[in-house]
């Protein structure tokens, strides 16, 4: 049973292979516990973007009816997360000459550098999706917060995502069909990357990539603050591609193949290795070499991380990333995908663990994006939230978030 005075949220991934959907019952405005858990087969979209109204609309709400069955409980309001090959981003700055007499920054010499550094206009068409400040500048020393402290000229700059307003529409109206607000829009890369960074390694610096099925998605940290983001319209779909061409498999079967023996970097040497590949009832049972298998697949994950690697350009250094390269996603999962991140960016890589205070239930990688999410919800919605006297839900003992973590 749900306490008449708490908050229930949804935070919701779309994505090109599941549509999650988690419930979270916000009490007290500082802590969250997670009460349901949705997961469908996604439908109707393709590298992160809608392409089909009705069937995504079916997949997400039949996802949404489950984690409220579950929770037994109404979403009121949902994060809702943002990936896709349409959504871009840029650094804009600006400076302001502090204006009192005695060289003191007050808020308003604060409020204006900021507004500055934001109201460069986006082309026609985009919509605005997170404006991220980076760290102030006054008199070109780094300071997290200026005020009342003395110098003469006060700069700061923003990292402005945006996307196609017709394709951040198409996701809005996709849970809109359900009858639900969406709240907020939340990059899928930061949610990923707060959950599986700690403020300590964000300090050091740290690549957090996001290998899912369409899209990959990445975020580069250092200082402690979000330095670039970024999202590519190629991931696990273009292995099992490659391997559907180049072994002349159908696309189930490579998808098959790629689960079972695909390799982030070869391992095998012995070319009379091979497996079983099951009959589709037309071929027939036969086998494949294996090293074909991790050759295909190795080649095309050192390719995709190349280009993330490019698409970081200047901002990536790699003596800046000390927390190294952190990898999260259903492709993550590959063997030696680390070894091949480590290849590409010089750096150690590992795959991404929830926090502690996660339960094991929710500890895999599909639930990245979507607890990451929480976080950003409970810093924008607890001021909307009253003290709260709850009972257990059903899933109530999966999870508790809390707000300072």
């Amino acid at each position: 049973m749900i306490s008449n005075s708490s908050r229930i949220i949804g935070a919701v991934e779309i994505g090109t292979g599941k549509v999650v959907v988690l419930v979270g019952e916000i009490a007290r405005g500082r802590s969250l516990n997670i009460i349901g858990v949705g997961v469908a087969p996604a439908r109707g979209v393709m590298k992160g973007e809608v392409v089909d109204y009705k069937a995504a609309c079916e997949a997400t709400h039949q996802a949404l009816e489950m984690a409220e069955q579950r929770a037994g409980a109404r979403i009121e309001e949902v994060w809702l997360a943002q990936s896709g090959g349409h959504l871009d981003a840029f650094y804009n700055e600006a400076s302001v000459n502090v204006k009192s007499a005695d060289n003191t920054v007050n808020a308003l010499d604060i409020e204006s550098v900021c507004a500055l550094a934001k109201e460069k206009e986006l082309p026609a068409g985009r919509s605005r999706i997170h404006e991220i400040r980076r760290p102030f500048r006054l008199d070109g020393r780094a300071v997290p917060n200026p005020e009342h402290l003395t110098g003469r000229r006060l700069e700061v700059g923003y990292w402005i995502v945006h996307g196609g307003e017709s394709k951040v529409s198409d996701n809005i109206h996709v849970v809109g069909g359900y009858h639900l607000e969406v709240r907020e829009l939340v990059l899928a890369s930061l949610a990923a990357g707060s959950l599986l960074t700690t403020p300590e390694e964000r300090s050091q610096g740290a690549l957090v990539i996001d290998l899912g099925k369409g899209v990959t998605d990445y975020v580069l940290y250092r200082d402690g603050h979000v330095l670039v983001t970024g999202t590519l319209p190629v991931a696990g779909d273009h292995l099992t591609n490659d391997l559907s061409i180049g072994l002349r498999v159908t696309l189930a079967q490579a998808e098959m193949l790629k689960l079972r023996h695909g390799r982030g970097t070869v391992q095998t040497r012995d070319k009379a290795d091979k497996v079983w590949l099951d009959g589709d009832g037309a071929f027939g049972d036969r086998q494949v070499p294996k090293l074909g298998i991790e050759t295909i697949t190795s080649a095309r994950t050192l390719e995709l991380l190349e280009v993330v690697r490019q698409k970081l350009g200047p901002a990536f250094v790699a003596e800046h990333c000390g927390a190294g390269v952190i990898l999260t996603g259903g492709t993550a999962r590959m063997p030696g995908i680390e070894e091949a991140a480590t290849r590409v960016f010089g750096l150690n890589a590992r795959r991404g663990e929830a926090p502690a205070w996660v339960k094991d239930e929710l500890k895999d990688p599909m639930f990245s994006t979507v607890l990451g999410i929480f976080q950003f919800g409970l810093r924008t919605a607890h001021e909307h939230t009253l003290p709260a006297r709850r009972k257990p839900g059903l899933l109530s003992n999966l999870t508790r978030i809390f707000a300072s973590s």
